[in-house]
């Protein structure tokens, strides 16, 4: 019961399979069997292939550890006593794969494809404060005599009825099953898949991660970028192990630094608006400096080449980033208080953006705003309705003049505005500089290595050009230059 393509008239109509067939045609499997554990919102998933007939050759077990205390005493307890974790589905999955493997001998079931599927969550509170979230993941097999694999996601509920969260929750437990099984080759599909007859109003993806075997080519990065293509999420972030990590977990209550940039490479001044901001934002009132983020953003228009996402180009700029020590954070917002707003999910601490001039000046630009009905002021009611203060980076104009808060122009209806903002202390220069730095720029950086151009390397931080070197990013042709040190 393949995704079956029909023609009606000259359009192309992908006919997607029901719950049903997708939930069928794992039953009637008769290689596929394993075990369902499922916490926090029903045995929402195993009811599906219960409900579909044939389900006797599918499933082992399936079970629902609700008391706490009998929940510990299966899977052990966590040391953070939280229960709705990453760590959490991990402990059930692994255990859950042990005790079929010793419950049933090879021997007697060779053929068999052994998988464990489950998930941890809560759905949404009596007082409706809480929409709720999840850990969902399977661990699985695609050959008897193979390692297991493994693909885990952390959802966020925006339906505010818990029985309609459930009933969504139990969707996507057989998308991702099916598509484990029959989509596994290839991981893009396999994300859009999970929403099948699921409406991005009701559910939101912002972490997954694969491993094993069948995914040993399979960059994680790559996948989370695909979740914010895709619109399953708005933002998503990894750190620099290269890892994606959990937005609400390292942004909880923490104090926030945000730079946003296209790091198409990351330059001296890059690392001079980092390091100067920081030592600024750390030196206010009620900034603790061990409970402070810096994050880099790269946004989704800044990742565009032509129209379309060069993920080359994001896996090098990510690398890049990566290798310096900092948390990238891709995301779907162009307005800045798009991002206040995202982070302030997640943390009432005290929050900072590192930002040039130019930047600044396209805050003040109405035309970015029109669709709101507020205009440029419910925006900007938006992004300072909390303590967030703009430490500002300066530039050099065509005369060479250095532009900063006390000499920049905006537009003459925003004067008023800007002098407002300004003179409430909401911008603050940043006034220990390198003026030199202030003379490069990344798009000349990125054509002097196109070009085979020498002298660019010292333009970037300690170490970078050698990365560039190394792996050719951003095309730099190491033949390039000999032609030139030739001439």
């Amino acid at each position: 019961m393949e995704t079956e393509i029909t023609l009606k008239g000259d359009k192309v109509i992908e006919q997607i399979p029901s719950i049903k067939d997708k939930a069928l045609r794992i039953n009637l499997n008769e290689n596929i069997y394993g075990t369902f554990a499922e916490i926090g919102a029903g045995q929402e998933t195993v009811r599906h292939f219960f409900r579909t007939g044939g389900s006797s050759g599918t499933i082992a077990k399936a079970m629902s550890a609700y008391d706490k205390d009998f929940s510990d005493a299966v899977y052990g307890s966590e040391e953070d006593g939280r229960y709705v974790t990453e760590a959490r589905l991990k402990k059930m999955l692994s255990h859950e794969v042990r005790l079929i493997e010793e419950r049933l001998t090879r021997e007697k079931h060779p053929s068999k494809f052994f998988f464990s599927f489950a998930n941890t969550v809560a759905t949404i509170d009596f007082a409706k404060q809480f929409k709720g979230h999840g850990w969902v993941g399977i661990k699985y097999q695609v050959e008897p005599d193979e390692d297991y694999n493994e693909i885990i996601l952390h959802i966020r509920f925006k339906e505010t009825d818990a029985r309609l969260q459930q009933e969504t929750l139990g969707i996507l437990g057989v998308n991702l099953i099916y598509g484990a099984y029959y989509k596994y080759n290839d991981p893009k599909k396999l994300l859009r898949y999970l929403y099948d007859h699921l409406d991005k109003d009701q559910l939101e993806i912002d972490t997954i991660n694969f491993s094993g075997p069948r995914f040993a080519d399979v960059d994680n990065r790559l996948m989370s970028l695909q979740l914010v293509k895709n619109g399953m999420t708005d933002a998503v972030m990894f750190g620099p192990d290269g890892n994606n990590i959990l937005p609400a977990a390292i942004l909880y209550k923490k104090n926030i630094l945000a730079l946003r940039g296209s790091f198409r490479p990351v330059t001296q001044v890059n690392m001079d608006m980092y390091e100067k901001s920081l030592k600024i934002f750390t030196e206010e009132n009620k900034v603790d400096v061990a409970n402070t983020l810096v994050i880099f953003e790269i946004t989704l228009s800044n990742l565009r080449s032509d129209g379309e996402i060069d993920e080359r180009d994001f896996m090098d700029r990510a690398e890049l980033l990566c290798s310096l020590g900092q948390t990238v954070m891709i995301s779907n917002f162009q307005e800045y208080y798009k991002v206040v707003e995202y982070f302030s999910n997640y943390t009432k601490a005290r929050m900072g953006l590192a930002m040039g001039v130019n930047n600044l000046v396209d805050i003040f630009d109405e035309k970015y705003y029109r669709h709101l009905s507020g205009g440029i002021l419910e925006a900007f009611g938006k992004l300072f309705y909390r303590d967030l203060k703009v430490y500002l980076f300066p530039m050099k104009d065509e005369n060479g003049v250095v532009i900063n808060s006390e000499n920049l122009k905006v537009h003459p209806r925003m004067k008023e505005l800007y002098k407002f903002f300004k003179f409430n202390g909401k911008v603050i220069d940043i006034t220990e500089f390198d003026e030199d730095h202030l003379d490069i720029f990344s798009r000349e950086v990125l054509k002097m290595i196109n070009k085979g151009k020498a002298g660019w390397e010292e333009m970037l931080p300690v170490g970078i050009a050698e990365l560039i070197k190394d792996n050719n990013l951003f095309g730099y042709d190491p033949k390039k230059f000999l032609g030139e040190k030739a001439e």
